[in-house]
């Protein structure tokens, strides 16, 4: 793909989150002014009009959301896990994959952001459908996990959440909605078998 035109579509793309979560009045603004001025570059650079305000609007065949997760362990074992400031409950390091990055750039990215740490992304543990483990809410996520290897601590962690530490696999803590303990489970025990997971 084209870089430049890879650029607009990553600007569209910062758009269409800001839009979504956005409630500061200012922030909203400035986003759909980013919309508009990203949505007419897209127009000249191509020289076909849009005739919808966001590239991003799904009108094309619905395909799963693609989320990342990333199983860490110091030395003595225990898992990295990072504490969510909007639900108050813990989880293991990760999110949605942002256009143009591959799986593996996105868990790299998800785990400095969220607990401060760089990893090695060294091993595909599985690839899991949510849904079965979600019964009761109307979500397709595909989520695919790694395991990562500790190579420094860089920052402080990032706005989403609000503690980081490592627990003992015996003694974890309540954990989030957003990667469920059964799901953590499973992977674990293919961790032990070396086997990946699917489905």
């Amino acid at each position: 793909m084209d870089s430049y035109y890879e650029f607009l579509l990553k600007i569209q793309s910062i758009a269409k989150i800001g839009l979504l979560f956005s409630k500061d009045p200012y922030a909203i603004e400035n986003y759909e002014t980013l919309q508009e001025l990203s949505h007419k570059m897209i127009d000249t650079y191509t020289g076909i009009p849009l005739h919808r305000p966001n590239v991003f609007v799904r009108d094309i065949y619905p395909t799963p959301n693609i989320s990342v997760r990333t199983f860490v362990f110091d030395t003595n074992g225990r898992i990295l896990l990072v504490k969510e400031k909007e639900w108050g409950t813990w989880s293991i390091p990760g999110g949605w994959c942002d256009l143009f990055e591959s799986p593996s750039e996105a868990a790299k990215k998800e785990v400095l952001q969220e607990s401060g740490y760089d990893v090695c992304i060294e091993q595909l543990l599985g690839i899991t459908n949510r849904q079965s483990y979600l019964k009761n809410q109307n979500l397709c996520e595909y989520t695919i996990c790694f395991r990562g290897s500790l190579t420094g601590y860089v920052q402080a962690h990032g706005h989403e959440t609000t503690d980081v530490e490592f627990f003992a696999l015996d003694h974890l803590p309540e954990i989030s909605h957003k990667y469920t303990l059964p799901e953590i489970e499973r992977i674990l025990e293919a961790m032990k078998k070396q086997m990946p997971v699917f489905d």
